[in-house]
This record gives C-alpha cells, structure tokens and sequence, in this order.
C-alpha cells in the first residue's frame, strides 16, 4: 500500500499502477479518522498504517456505500471495535444491499459494486452540514444518492469520494475518461453530480482527495474546467 501524506491527511492507495483505489487517515491531536475502507484486501495496509502514526482509529466515516470504498470495514472494525461508523442516511440504505429509489430522485439504476454480506452497520446518520471531527459533511450526490465528501476545516482539504477522480485526467462523476472509465460506469445520475461539482467547487478546496488518483492541490480550475464541459456538452443535447 503507497501511503502519501498531506498536512493532515494521509492517502492510502491500493494497487496504486494497476487499479488505485484510494481511502484516506485524517489525523486530529490524539486520535485518526478513516475515510473509506477501500477494497477487503486493503485492511492489512489500513491497520499498518494506523500503526504506524501511533494514534488509534476512533472513527470510521463512509463517502458511499461500493465495494471498494467499505470494502475492509468489517476488519477494521474488529480491531478497533470502539470506533464509531458514519454514513449518509441515504447510502445506509445502500449499505444494506437496497438499490431502491426515493420518488423525488432520478429514477436511473444505482450501479456499481453493492454490499452484500456486511456485517458492521453505523452508528451515525449523517447530513449535510453535520461536523465530524475536524471535518464538516457536505452532501453530495451524484455518484450514488446518497454520496457525501468531507472538509478538512483546518485546512480546506476535500475528501470527495467519487464526486471526482484524478486518474486517467480530471473528470466530475460520470464524465467518462477513456484510460480508468469505472467511476463513470458506477455514477448514478451525471445531472445530479454536476450540480455537486458546482456545489463543491463553492467550498474553494486547497487539496482535493478522492477515490481514484492522486490528490490534487489547487484543484478549483481544474473543477471549473470540467464543469463547463459537461454544461457544454449537456447544452449540446
């Protein structure tokens, strides 16, 4: 597992040349936050890694519910079994293997990767605005309903989950990228992520951190960029 560190936040990166699949350890005075779980196979390097800083996992809070962003929940929460567990209240739904839709929402497929045999369960809800740790909760759907991304109110990093990737060059959640296509393969609704981007973009994040990719500073040209692409492209239609 490559591990990259950035002020406050630390990248951890499975597969990094093959496959990356990013999850993040965001550390406070006397205590580490996980972000994502990543794939099953990632646990050993997350354990490692919390190891390594010397502050234990005290919680563990979910930017959607695919595979391979709670895939090494359950082991990580067997070793730190104290550890609190944050997800969107929609994408709990998820998290239960319920792809079902809300009338008001687009009425498109949940794709991607599904939970099918998980057996740690939240404890906490989340909705926008709540504050966890040092980081504040901006819900942010598109990729899944419920998706949601994380600022770093120390130093406006902004951990996205798949709101964005940075592999195979910048694309918001369903713009395809030819070189590493699977985020846009698993995005629920590309409308409701425009509207996401934009409202993220509103946060002016310094670094931006996400499922797949390298971390990215200065990221907000590179988000407007591609905003108004995808309206371009949907003006075109």
């Amino acid at each position: 597992m490559r591990i990259v560190k950035e002020q406050t936040v630390y990248q951890l990166t499975s597969l990094p040349r093959i496959f990356p699949v990013n999850c993040y350890l965001v550390e406070e005075e006397n205590e580490l936050t996980l972000v994502d779980a990543a794939m099953s196979f990632s646990a050993k390097g997350i354990l490692k890694a919390a190891q390594a800083i010397g502050k234990p996992i005290t919680r563990i809070v979910l930017t959607h519910a695919h595979v391979d962003h709670v895939g090494a929940l359950d082991r990580v929460k067997a070793d730190f079994p104290e550890a609190v567990v944050f997800i969107s209240r929609r994408d709990a739904r998820i998290l239960e293997g319920d792809r079902s839709l809300d009338s008001h929402e687009a009425q498109t497929p949940i794709k991607g990767g599904v939970p099918k045999k998980m057996v740690t369960r939240p404890d906490v809800l989340l909705e926008d605005g709540d504050r966890v740790g040092s980081m504040l909760a901006i819900s942010s759907p598109g990729h899944t309903p419920g998706s949601m991304s994380f600022l770093d109110s120390r130093n406006h990093i902004l951990i996205a989950g798949d709101a964005f990737q940075t592999r195979a060059g910048f694309a918001i959640a369903g713009q395809v990228r030819v070189g590493f296509p699977f985020p846009a393969f698993g995005t629920w609704d590309k409308k409701t992520a425009l509207v996401s981007a934009e409202k993220l973009l509103s946060f002016q994040p310094s670094v931006l951190a996400i499922g797949h990719g390298e971390m990215l500073k200065k990221p907000v040209a590179y988000i407007r960029t591609a905003i108004a692409a995808e309206e371009a492209a949907a003006a075109k239609v």
